[in-house]
């Protein structure tokens, strides 16, 4: 069945149809080995269709799982030093699956993993501002004035961060709960902010995800999204 070429790029999990109109246009995109045009369509059942020289594969079936992450595993598909991912959490899944940006080996909670590439470019793109919320366990002197700091933004070795939405959650002994959210997605950023105002990061935890939460998720296990959950994820990357 014909389809046109945005369609076909997109559920390929290349790029969303808005974004494949520019490599389409730039004539990067091959139908048979000839060159192919804005708005045309093609059969990916029975033409080759290629992006760069390299042909794409059939429309897998889009997968959409949200994983609490424990410690200790890495938010990557595979690692060449034999450790532990994510995705060994995961040995029912199929599919070419990948997570949704990373979360750190030492830091917990709520991860997205999917092979939705539209979805997942949509969700990190700085555009959409998609917040993400942190509790983390905090030693050092956490005053008002540090959590201010924070809500004003930081300056990094990377640059200045966006102001964060910080709460105090409470106090354990030395150790202070906060609540961080922030929509960017540096490395270690959380722990760096809090470097910053002179404080360390003993624990993290990421609680929510855009609207999503760990309700129900125990720590090592994961669910399925589900059509609503999906649907307002959509609305959120712009597709």
């Amino acid at each position: 069945m014909e389809e046109r070429l945005q369609k076909i790029l997109a559920q390929a999990g290349i790029a969303s149809r808005r974004a494949a109109e520019p490599i389409i246009e730039a004539g990067r995109v091959t139908v048979d080995g000839r060159v192919a045009k804005l708005g045309e369509k093609a059969d990916p059942e029975t033409q080759v269709i290629a992006v760069d020289g390299r042909p794409i594969g059939r429309a897998e079936r889009h997968v959409y799982i949200l994983l609490n992450k424990p410690t200790g595993c890495l938010s990557t598909a595979r690692d060449d030093r034999g450790r532990r991912t994510v995705l060994d959490l995961l040995p029912e899944v199929q599919e070419r699956v990948y997570p949704v940006g990373r979360l750190d080996n030492d830091t917990e909670g709520l991860l997205l993993i999917t092979n939705d590439g539209a979805l997942m470019n949509g969700l990190l793109h700085p555009r959409y501002e998609v917040e993400k919320t942190y509790v983390a366990e905090v030693t050092g002197a956490v005053t008002e004035a540090k959590l201010a700091e924070m809500r004003r933004g930081l300056l990094l070795d990377d640059g200045p961060t966006a102001p964060a939405k910080v709460r105090l959650l409470g106090h354990q002994g030395k150790t202070a709960q906060v609540e961080v959210t922030i929509h960017e997605g540096r490395n270690r950023q959380v722990r760096r902010m809090f470097s910053a105002i002179g404080c360390d990061v003993r624990a993290l935890r990421r609680v929510r995800f855009a609207f999503l939460t760990l309700r129900g998720v125990r720590t090592g296990e994961h669910r399925a999204l589900t059509g609503e959950e999906l649907a307002k994820l959509r609305r959120i990357a712009g597709l």
